[in-house]
């Protein structure tokens, strides 16, 4: 006579299904499920060192703009000019929250382009005042100036980057059909467009 088979007891088949669910886990995450919000989060971190870039030449501004006009008063159009661009451009902020409103990020990406035109002119009327050329203060706002330009050129290369890594996970298998699952919140980003000539290269700064 055969035996009959008695079930687990319930607390025997817990530790069992813990297991399985481990198991499951381990699974997803090795088949890309958590890419999609890692590349959300590295794309947030580029756009945050754009944002640091571009704040830290605003902050040279106003020195800029002092040491200008202790050499070149007369020069107020200019210096007016710079002044307004820097306002503007501090006052569009573009956050986490923001990020997927192209708008805001075109308006952004607008007034920077202005603070860069105005700086430009800027460094133009320098060139008609060889004392303040040779200014030890000026000079260092040179370097300081230069240095920032090439910060934001990488910090905006990688901002691309971590754009283009993001939308592409999220188009593409398998990360398309976790998008559809688990993350259809998350729209495809803007990236930065060229707004002026030559945007994609840091401006060259001479005085």
């Amino acid at each position: 006579m055969q035996t009959p088979v008695t079930a687990l007891p319930a607390a025997a088949r817990q530790p069992w299904r813990w297991l399985l669910l481990l198991v499951l886990m381990l699974s997803l995450s090795g088949c890309g499920i958590n890419n999609i919000p890692t590349l959300d989060e590295k794309v947030k971190s580029a756009w945050s060192q754009v944002e640091n870039q571009y704040q830290r030449r605003a902050d040279l501004v106003p020195n800029l703009v002092e040491t200008v006009k202790g050499f070149a008063s007369q020069e107020r159009e200019t210096l007016t000019a710079v002044v307004e661009a820097r306002a503007k451009a501090t006052s569009i902020q573009v956050d986490a929250d923001t990020l997927n409103d192209p708008q805001q990020l075109q308006q952004f990406q607008q007034a920077q382009s202005q603070l860069t035109g105005a700086l430009s002119r800027l460094m133009a009327v320098s060139e008609r005042y060889p004392d303040l050329k040779s200014n030890q203060n000026f000079l260092a706002l040179q370097s300081q100036l230069e240095g920032t330009e090439n910060r934001i050129a990488v910090a905006r290369r990688d901002f691309i980057q971590a754009v283009e890594a993001y939308n592409t996970e999220i188009r593409t298998f398998p990360g398309k059909i976790w998008h559809s699952v688990l993350y259809s919140d998350m729209p495809i980003r803007e990236n930065f467009e060229a707004t002026t000539e030559n945007a994609d290269q840091a401006p060259k700064v001479e005085f």
